[in-house]
């Protein structure tokens, strides 16, 4: 089966400027403006971190955009559960997960199902960018929440341009990116590169960015 590819990473804000003010004190860089997603009434906000050895990679700072009408279903990324809202508010911005890039998205979204996830259909989605209509397919769990507590990425397929290809460079970089809670047999699927996995317990996700400020590790909330 063919392999996926790290794509981006998922920062959860209460707010765009919440996010971008995190973004600033704690990796050392400012990131650049995203765009709306019509489809979930989110938000977005995006940073460069794309190296030799991760092309086509960023971070993407998201939160509900107060405008957009409501998306009349779950928000991907967990973004309307109570209990991560309450967080974002009194603790700040959180990594809630991450996206894997396929060529072949419907052809690994069954094998999440034949490993017995519930990973939701493709949807298409787009948004609009300065440089033009950025589309891609997605993989969208019916209750929006990460599969696995966020240790088995959402899928992603783009059509035309990549996001990173109109972002210049942030001097940020991922180093490593370690889970914990994916079954081999989903491992054997995505055969994702490159990817640390380790046993439970912990934190489901966890990240270590190199900064202008040095090392950065993040964790996704490790239910009490």
């Amino acid at each position: 089966m063919q392999h996926t590819e790290i794509d981006h990473l998922v920062i959860a804000a209460d707010s765009l400027a919440q996010g971008a003010a995190w973004c600033e004190a704690t990796l050392g860089v400012a990131s650049l403006p995203g765009g709306e997603h019509a489809l979930m009434g989110t938000h977005n906000r995006l940073l460069n971190l794309s190296s030799p050895a991760l092309p086509q990679c960023y971070l993407e700072i998201i939160a509900i955009n107060p405008a957009a009408p409501d998306p009349g279903r779950a928000r991907w990324f967990g973004l309307d559960q109570p209990a991560l809202q309450q967080r974002l508010r009194e603790q700040g911005p959180e990594l809630v997960g991450y996206v894997a890039r396929s060529a072949m998205v419907d052809m690994h979204r069954w094998g999440l199902i034949n490993s017995r996830f519930q990973p939701g259909p493709t949807l298409r989605a787009s948004r609009q960018t300065a440089q033009g209509l950025l589309e891609w397919q997605i993989v969208v769990p019916d209750d929006g929440l990460p599969l696995a507590g966020g240790a088995v990425p959402t899928l992603i397929q783009w059509s035309g341009p990549h996001p990173t290809s109109a972002m210049p460079d942030s001097g940020v970089r991922l180093v490593q990116l370690t889970v914990r809670g994916m079954p081999d047999q989903t491992a054997q699927v995505l055969r994702l590169r490159p990817l640390q996995r380790e046993p439970l317990p912990g934190a489901a996700l966890s990240v270590t960015l190199a900064t202008p400020q040095g090392e950065v590790s993040l964790s996704s909330h490790v239910p009490a």
